[in-house]
């Protein structure tokens, strides 16, 4: 009888677990798979959400928990983040023996995913690789590639620039993005069916949301984290003026976060805001169904470029995060000066034109990712393309 091929995949973050949460259902009913799970870094902790809770609330066994952030929210403690977790995670993959390990798009954790696994020889399956973007995210996500065996990319483009790099054609396979498999699901029952502050809570102003609303996504930039407080500051200000309420998330632990979140608090204490509310984190598909019925989305996330492309939500992306990311027609690109983004968010809340576009995917990647998992050859004997 033929055996299950141990798949380990490796979770990092709160998007990360929407970006692959339709791979997860796909591989672990896949009568050629067996799936493990690895939750590590900020899926772990409480003040980023512990998406752990929700994963295993979703029906899937968690095989290992990694803790390896340490505080700070600095370049120091990402790099030294980075380390524990090289040394943690070849740890749990000589403990479950895996015949694959997969890794997610482009944040430190998966720089030691990667690492170590290539290291101790086990193949490794990136997804999302061949993106272009700004910040370190596109340093790793391509040193990632080149240590990859397995190439599942969202879009023809990514598949193009991962080929001119080197990587063998026949591994590289456009599968599309798990998280619009999500989104694709919403789009079949696109109502709101709950209420965000009677389900999350939240802290800040109470909200009407039965008419217009916004929501706001801002991370750090790792190259311009000295910037991060007076970047979300110029947000603040603009989503202020706009005086449209509003549900804003928690930044992602990235070094400036920590910055980024000082300019959040001292503005909810000095300042009038009864239009924001601030949340930690809400579940993949409670999040985007809010997102499809909100009027904007604001920040600088990649899920106003994907999912947002895919759900036809105007989006207004602030600075150099997601620069040179394929995008729709949803996106509007501003720099982080309060007026530009004003005048971006009035815009698009008049926009009434449909902006959905299928960038990303169609909705059936998960099922894809759990096929070339099941089916590729997974070989270290690299056949380049130069």
């Amino acid at each position: 009888m033929k055996s299950k091929r141990k798949v380990c995949v490796v979770v990092t973050a709160r998007p990360s677990y929407s970006r692959i949460k339709t791979a997860l259902s796909a591989i672990q009913e896949h009568p050629d798979l067996e799936l493990q799970l690895v939750v590590t870094a900020s899926a772990l902790l409480d003040r980023y959400g512990n998406v752990s809770k929700t994963i295993a609330a979703d029906g899937f066994p968690i095989h290992a928990r990694v803790f390896m952030v340490i505080e700070g929210e600095t370049l120091l403690s990402s790099a030294k983040t980075t380390g524990l977790g090289l040394t943690e995670l070849a740890t749990v993959f000589d403990n479950l023996q895996p015949d694959v390990v997969v890794t997610i798009a482009d944040r430190y954790e998966t720089m030691a995913t990667a690492v170590a696994a290539a290291y101790m020889n086990i193949p490794l399956a990136h997804i999302q690789g061949g993106e272009v973007t700004g910040s370190i995210d596109e340093k790793v996500r391509h040193a990632i590639t080149k240590l990859a065996d397995l190439h599942l990319v969202c879009t023809a483009g990514a598949r193009e620039r991962v080929i001119r790099m080197g990587e063998d054609p026949t591994k590289v396979h456009i599968t599309g993005c798990p998280s619009i498999d999500l989104a694709a699901d919403i789009l079949q029952r696109p109502a709101m069916d709950f209420d965000p502050q009677d389900q999350y809570g939240g802290v800040g102003a109470f909200l009407d949301l039965s008419g217009d609303y916004l929501v706001v996504l801002q991370h750090p930039v790792t190259t311009e984290y000295r910037e991060a407080r007076h970047q979300v500051e110029e947000t603040l200000l603009a989503v202020r003026g706009a005086g449209i309420p509003t549900l804003w998330f928690w930044p992602n632990v990235d070094a400036g976060s920590e910055d980024l979140a000082r300019g959040i608090r001292a503005f909810r204490e000095f300042e009038e805001n009864p239009t924001i509310r601030f949340f930690k984190n809400m579940l993949p598909h409670d999040f985007l169904r809010l997102a499809k019925n909100s009027r904007c989305i604001i920040g600088n996330s990649s899920v106003a470029i994907r999912e947002c492309s895919f759900l036809g939500v105007p989006a207004v992306n602030i600075g150099s995060r997601q620069r040179g990311r394929e995008r729709g027609r949803n996106v509007i690109d501003v720099e982080d000066r309060q007026g530009e983004i004003l005048a971006a968010i009035l815009r698009q809340v008049e926009s009434r034109a449909n902006l959905q576009d299928s960038v990303y995917g169609d909705g059936r990647a998960g099922q894809r990712i759990a096929d070339c998992l099941a089916t590729a050859p997974l070989t270290f004997d690299k056949h380049l393309a130069y």
